[in-house]
Order: C-alpha cells, then sequence, then structure tokens
C-alpha cells in the first residue's frame, strides 16, 4: 500500500483519540444520568418500531383497558442480539411490565400462567458463565400454549389480546428457518386459537414481534387485526411498545428490509449460508473451537433486498420503507433545483398531516438511473428523513441534495465509480413501492466519480444475478 494510504487511515484513528474525554481532560464521573439515558432509550425504541399492520383501528386500544397478554415473549423481553449485539444492561422492561406501567394490567391468570411456565423451564438450565455459554447457547423455552378452555375464558372476559412472538438474532448465531425464520407449530397454534375465541366475541387481536431479524408472516398475519414490530428494543422496550400501543406515542418506524413472501424467494436463500469443509477443519479456531473453513457465494450481484424484489417485480409481505401510523400524510410540491445535473442538484418536497393525530413522517427519495450500459436496479435509496412531530394540519418541507456519488455505480471492469449519462427520475414516497411523487433531470455526460485500484480477485467464478 501506499504510504498517503496508511497515513490516512492512522489519521482517521487519531482523530477518533483525539475526540476523547481522557484526551482532553474532561471531568469524569462515576454518576451518569441513569434516568435521562433510560429515557432516550425509551424514546429511540418507540421512533423504531414499526407497524406492520392496523384493519379497524384495532389500535392505539385505550389505556384503561387491560388485555390477556399471550406469548412467552410478553414476558421476557430480547432487549438485544447476540455478541456485540447487545450491551449490558441494569435491567429489561417486559412487555407485561410496561403495559402495568401504563395502567393496562395484563389479565392476572394468563400472566401467573406464563410465569410459572417460565420459571419451571429456567430451572432445568442452571446458568452458565460466559464462555461455556458461547460456545454451548441454552436453548430458548418453548412456547407454551394455554387450554382451549382458558383461551375461551379470557376472550369473553378480557376486552383484547396481545400476543408477543420473540426470537433472538445478532454476531456469531445464524439464523435457520425452521422454528425461527418460520413460526414453530406451537405459536401458529396459539395465534389461531387465540384470534378464533376473540374475533368469536368481536374482539381485537394484536401481535407484537419481539424480534431481530426478518420471519415469515404468512399463514398467521391474517388472523392479527394489528402487528407491531418492536425488534430488539433495549432495556425500557416494554415501556416503549406500552406507549404506541397505547396512543401516546404515534408509531413512525420503517422497515430497513423486506418482509418476502417465502424465504425461497429471497435472492440470496440459494447461496447461503454457503458450504463447509470440515475435511480442512484445524483446532486454531475462537476459544480453542475447532475452525472449519467454508465459502460463501455472493451472487445477487447489484440486486439485493429490495432491488431484487423491484426489478424483478417480486410480491412482498411487506416491502423496504413501509410501516403505518395512526394518522394520514399527504405529500406535494417536488421541485428540483435544476433540471440538469452539474455537480449537484437538491430536491424538495413538502409533508401535510392530513389525519387527526399529531405524528411523524419518514420521506423516502429513491433514484431511477438511465441503466443503459450499467447494470441497476429499477430504482434506489438515495436519502430520507423524519419530519417533525406535526400537528393535524401541519405541513413540513424536506430537502434532499444530491451529489455524483448519489448517482453512481461500481463497475468491475475499469474499479471505478461512474454515474452514467442519462435521464434520472426522483421517486418520493413513504415506502419502496409507494412513491407519491417524481421528477426528472438530467446528466449530460458520464462522471467518473471515484478511481479504485483493482487489488482482490474472487478465488471462484461467480455469477452474478441478471434481470
Amino acid at each position: 500500500l501506499d504510504e498517503k494510504v496508511l497515513d490516512e487511515n492512522v489519521r482517521g484513528i487519531l482523530y477518533v483519540l483525539l475526540q476523547s474525554p481522557a484526551y482532553l481532560n474532561l471531568p469524569h464521573s462515576d454518576k451518569p444520568d441513569l434516568k435521562a439515558h433510560a429515557g432516550l432509550a425509551r424514546v429511540a425504541a418507540a421512533e423504531s418500531m414499526v407497524l406492520l399492520k392496523n384493519d379497524g383501528q384495532a389500535l392505539p386500544i385505550p389505556a384503561a383497558q387491560h388485555p390477556a397478554l399471550f406469548g412467552i415473549g410478553g414476558y421476557e423481553l430480547i432487549a438485544g442480539g447476540t455478541g456485540s449485539g447487545d450491551v449490558n444492561k441494569a435491567y429489561t422492561v417486559s412487555v407485561e411490565q410496561g403495559l402495568n406501567n401504563a395502567g393496562m394490567t395484563p389479565e392476572p391468570e394468563i400472566s401467573e400462567a406464563y410465569k410459572s411456565y417460565l420459571a419451571a423451564e429456567h430451572a432445568k438450565h442452571p446458568k452458565k458463565g460466559f464462555f461455556e455459554e458461547f460456545m454451548n447457547p441454552t436453548p430458548a423455552p418453548a412456547e407454551y400454549l394455554p387450554s382451549d378452555e382458558t383461551i375461551a375464558a379470557k376472550a369473553a372476559s378480557a376486552p383484547v389480546a396481545i400476543i408477543s412472538i420473540a426470537r433472538q438474532a445478532g454476531e456469531g448465531r445464524d439464523r435457520k428457518t425452521d422454528g425461527d425464520y418460520y413460526l414453530t407449530e406451537t405459536e401458529k397454534s396459539l395465534i389461531k386459537k387465540v384470534a378464533d375465541a376473540f374475533h368469536a366475541q368481536h374482539k381485537k387481536v394484536i401481535v407484537v414481534l419481539n424480534v431481530g431479524g426478518v420471519i415469515d408472516v404468512n399463514g398467521w398475519r391474517e388472523a392479527a387485526d394489528a402487528i407491531l414490530l418492536a425488534w430488539q428494543p433495549g432495556q425500557e422496550g416494554g415501556n416503549a411498545v406500552a406507549d404506541v400501543i397505547s396512543g401516546k406515542v404515534n408509531p413512525s418506524g420503517k422497515l430497513a428490509t423486506s418482509f418476502p413472501l417465502n424465504y425461497n424467494e429471497v435472492p440470496s436463500a440459494k447461496n447461503f449460508p454457503g458450504v463447509e469443509f470440515p475435511e480442512k477443519a484445524t483446532n486454531n479456531g475462537m476459544f480453542g473451537m475447532k475452525r472449519i473453513p467454508a465459502e460463501v457465494r455472493y451472487e445477487e450481484g447489484v440486486y439485493v433486498g429490495y432491488r431484487y424484489y423491484n426489478s424483478f417485480k417480486k410480491p412482498v409481505a411487506y416491502e423496504f420503507g413501509y410501516g403505518l401510523s395512526y394518522t394520514n400524510f399527504k405529500y406535494s410540491g417536488l421541485h428540483l433545483s435544476s433540471p440538469a445535473f452539474a455537480g449537484k442538484l437538491t430536491a424538495t418536497v413538502t409533508v401535510t398531516n392530513t389525519g387527526k393525530m399529531a405524528g411523524k413522517e419518514v420521506v423516502e427519495l429513491y433514484l431511477a438511473a438511465p441503466a443503459q450500459k450499467m447494470d441497476k436496479p429499477t430504482e434506489e435509496l438515495k436519502g430520507f428523513a423524519k419530519t417533525k412531530l406535526l400537528k393535524p394540519g401541519e405541513s413540513q418541507t424536506i430537502s434532499f441534495p444530491l451529489n455524483p456519488a448519489a448517482l453512481a455505480s461500481f463497475d468491475s471492469g475499469s474499479s471505478s465509480w461512474i454515474a452514467e449519462a442519462g435521464n434520472y427520475t426522483v421517486k418520493v414516497g413513504s415506502s419502496s413501492r409507494h412513491f407519491l411523487q417524481t421528477a426528472s433531470f438530467k446528466l449530460a455526460k458520464d462522471i467518473i466519480v471515484e478511481k479504485d485500484s483493482h487489488l482482490v480477485q474472487p478465488q471462484v467464478p461467480i455469477n452474478d444475478l441478471k434481470p
């Protein structure tokens, strides 16, 4: 490597060090404002939750109601992922605790049954040390299914049902399809039985997904009146769930990944997790574990995630960028600062709350490129911004700057990032499939945005996906 490359990387490291409190001799304390930090964690969790479904305005529900809470995920929150996907927490607030704190105390008989079941399950697996747990993770308790009689009784007495489905995901633990991406038979049975019983009483069913990644929603989402995707929401997760369910917070999160209709339609499904070569195993792995060489061929090319589903016109359960609100928004007045791109361009659009409840909207800007010489998806996300809390009738204008890098794609043949000449279409909307305003501009000639060194060659042929 050229010495200038080393200097550039060292400069980045030194920049961080020079900003550190220790280097700046800033006063330190062992008394951080934990209450303020918890409040921030609660806000962040609620802001990132995604409302996937809300038929018949099932949500929000009045804070005075006392739901029947089903699912072990309602009683043991998965606050963060595995490995570096988590931090040490002083505590975690479960969905049950959050509902209690909001004055929505869940039906006690069901709650006690779940807590007793979980206590018995945990007693079967004594707590392990860090390394032992890392090398041999304790399996999560299987879902608990109350009797048909109990479910029917609660459907008659409780005003609404909440079912929480939980999944762990994170570093060092590849997910599986059966029992992870797909719901277990017990989980599917739980949702069906609860939905049938409560719907027979003309009552709503809410599903809360406490998950770290995409799960299958087919075959059961029709049974739910509302689905709230809570992700892995941190230590204040249960309080944040209650904030959204009660309407204290209007959900404004959007999906950063697509929910496919079928796992086999995921563009990486045929390649991941690849193949292992056990005959080449060595004993020099982490913590003395056996190290087995493996390889994965990434053959999606540029068609990763929503770029694939949109370009190949594949239906999905919920598209990238999708997310509902308790209110409605109108987009208007998309304007480009110039009809021709000359090094930079700004797009502006106005968003108006046309509903009856204050809320925030995430505005998304996608770009459709000429794709005459280069392989390009039908559209790519190039900017997004969340509005302030807009009152009913209030508007806000959002601006998106576009630079040459926003127009460019990597050309393997020349090892360059190139913006191709031609017509570009700006698409602004609320998801990758819901465009509400469009406008166009021209780029007169190709721009080489960045020239890179051609250093690394694939060890095997890679057949990139093509339209």
